[in-house]
């Protein structure tokens, strides 16, 4: 079901307000200024395809712009693909300038500095993947920002009609077809990321990619599922253990502690949530693929160095006192990284 912010039944005097705050929960902090003296409109659209967040916004004529301020309240990294369907844009980030036209695509990254000027009501078409599964060099990616691609421009030819019609149908999916979705959409940008920068990689290589992001979407997909192992992944995708083993030699973690990462990244984020009813932590670990309390918290305290009742405390109150609300998915406040985790048993 779609989620939909809009102004139209906000007073007036509360409407820029309103919309800063809709920007902000919908696509991260932003700093938002609207154009002209009359009153605001405008309207956000938001589906969720597996790790994909789809949004269309229509809006008045505005300015936004992501600082390294704004960027330092956010816990969460995505690579964004917006697409002009009306309207025009002009983005800035790195060190480029894009005038972008109705029709045309552009790339931008939310972990560095960038703005959107806007001079006229439009419309635009925004999916955010995040940058753990896209597997793409910020090198790489760094080379495509603030830059404007066109329908007739290489792989816009069939990136952009794609978009299109994934972005206007994307609340008619069932999860399993939208998780598959997203897998394409996230091949895809691994290939216009490649064509770009004049990359042309060996079939080997680029298999090996492309078998790496869907093995890493899959584990996204099912980490509450306790028997999900490196025999399991490896029968779903009709590879060996043993060459599963060898795909993330290459990525610097084990299968197995890689899905043990991923759950307790997982679980920190679910116990760092405030809202009107707390899940025990016994129900948030196993809503996460832990069967064994016990293992659960020795597991966590030995990534985080707290318990994960001291965790949750302890980011209450560090919410309370910031009194910071981010968009998206993520928690409000970031979750570090998972270090020196102890060997993983699958539980």
């Amino acid at each position: 079901m779609s989620l939909v912010l809009t102004t139209a039944s906000v007073h007036d005097r509360d409407k820029i307000a309103y919309w800063r705050d809709a920007v902000g929960r919908t696509l991260g902090p932003t700093a938002v200024a609207p154009r002209g003296d009359g009153p605001f409109s405008g309207r956000i659209t938001t589906d969720r395809l597996g790790c994909l967040q789809v949004s269309t916004m229509e809006a008045d004529a505005k300015r936004v712009s992501r600082t390294p301020e704004l960027i330092a309240r956010s816990s969460g990294a995505y690579t964004v693909v917006g697409i002009q369907v009306s309207g025009t844009a002009t983005l800035v980030q790195d060190g480029r300038r894009a005038e972008v036209g109705e029709g045309d695509l552009v790339v931008y990254d939310t972990t560095r500095p960038y703005s959107f000027d806007y001079p006229d009501r439009f419309s635009t078409h925004v999916f955010q993947v995040p940058r753990r599964v896209l597997g793409v060099p910020g090198a790489d990616l760094r080379r495509i920002t603030g830059t404007a691609i066109g329908p007739a421009d290489g792989l816009g030819v069939v990136l952009l009609p794609f978009l299109r019609t994934l972005a206007t149908s994307a609340h008619a999916y069932s999860p399993v077809v939208g998780a598959k979705l997203a897998d394409s959409v996230i091949d895809l940008l691994g290939t216009l990321v490649a064509e770009r920068t004049r990359q042309v990689p060996t079939d080997t290589d680029a298999t090996r990619a492309l078998l790496v992001r869907r093995v890493r979407s899959h584990i996204d997909r099912n980490l509450g599922d306790p028997d999900l192992s490196p025999e399991d992944i490896a029968k779903t995708h009709r590879i060996s253990v043993r060459y599963l083993h060898r795909l993330f030699e290459g990525e610097g973690i084990t299968v197995a502690r890689f899905v043990q990462q991923r759950r307790l990244e997982e679980c920190a984020r679910e116990l760092a949530r405030r809202g009107r009813t707390t899940p025990t932590v016994s129900a948030v670990a196993q809503r996460w693929g832990f069967v064994s309390p016990s293992h659960f918290s020795r597991t966590f305290r030995a990534a985080y160095g707290l318990s994960p009742r001291e965790w949750r405390s302890l980011r209450t109150v560090e919410d309370s006192v910031h009194g910071v609300a981010e968009g998206g998915d993520g928690p409000r406040r970031g979750v570090p990284p998972v270090a020196d985790l102890p060997a993983a048993d699958h539980q």
